[in-house]
């Protein structure tokens, strides 16, 4: 009776030189998948980091200063978010210049709102990909498993045989297309969820600043109410 030719290495990599050639791109595009996921990790942890002391330090600023220009003057110029608030603000405040106050502060909460809305998407830039991954990755490495356990089934027709010593190392080629799946999945959708919360806590640092903004800019307002609104800092120009 003939039997199948069984692999003399059974190791991960062993495996995947003798799977399927289907099986074998489902492994390594799973593979690259893994790699991105650890990528985005490294990036966007880095990324993180800067932009949450950035934002803290232009919000201990915003709220420690008097006035808009005040503000824009003790601003450093990588306080991104912050700084940009404080110049919308100001810029709003000249271009109202000689209108009645009312209105003023809705048109700079708009202007506030957009660039934290803008804000919040930058940060969260290439986190969908994680998602994508973690929900994908498993149902991608079941597919490598169902082809390669259907080549092992025609190598056990072709066989005539149902001995487990030639079944198994085909059998187990396929499954470890859903275990690199679940080796994919994990950390991604773990990473994910440890990204989210961070972001959330950093747009609500952002929120913080663009309402101590606000407040600096009602402040300005309510000053110079008696008078037309000419005076514009430098930085806002």
């Amino acid at each position: 009776m003939p039997e199948l030719a069984l692999p003399r290495d059974l190791s991960p990599f062993g495996m995947f030189l003798a799977a399927d050639i289907v099986v074998q791109l489902v492994m390594v595009g799973l593979a690259l998948a893994s790699v991105l996921s650890w990528t985005v990790w490294l990036a966007k942890t880095i990324e993180l980091a800067g932009a949450r002391r950035r934002a803290r330090g232009g919000l201990k600023v915003v709220e420690e200063a008097t006035s808009l220009g005040e503000a824009l003057d003790r601003l450093a110029p990588d306080a991104e978010v912050a700084r940009d608030f404080a110049i919308a603000a100001t810029a709003e405040i000249g271009a109202s210049a000689g209108l009645p106050a009312d209105g003023i502060k809705e048109r700079i909460g708009s202007r506030l709102e957009r660039i934290e809305a803008a804000a919040g998407r930058r940060i969260s830039r290439g986190i969908g990909s994680l998602a994508t991954i973690g929900a994908t990755a498993p149902f991608v490495g079941l597919f490598g498993t169902v082809w390669g356990i259907m080549n092992s089934f025609i190598g056990i027709s072709k066989a005539q045989t149902t001995n487990l010593a030639v079944v198994a190392p085909g059998i187990a080629e396929a499954l470890l297309a859903t275990a690199l799946g679940l080796i994919a999945a994990i950390p991604a959708v773990m990473i994910y969820n440890v990204f989210a919360r961070q972001i959330a806590g950093y747009r609500g640092v952002v929120g913080d600043a663009a309402a101590a903004v606000l407040r600096l800019a009602g402040r300005d307002i309510d000053r110079r109410s008696g008078g037309q609104l000419r005076k514009v800092h430098p930085a806002a120009e």
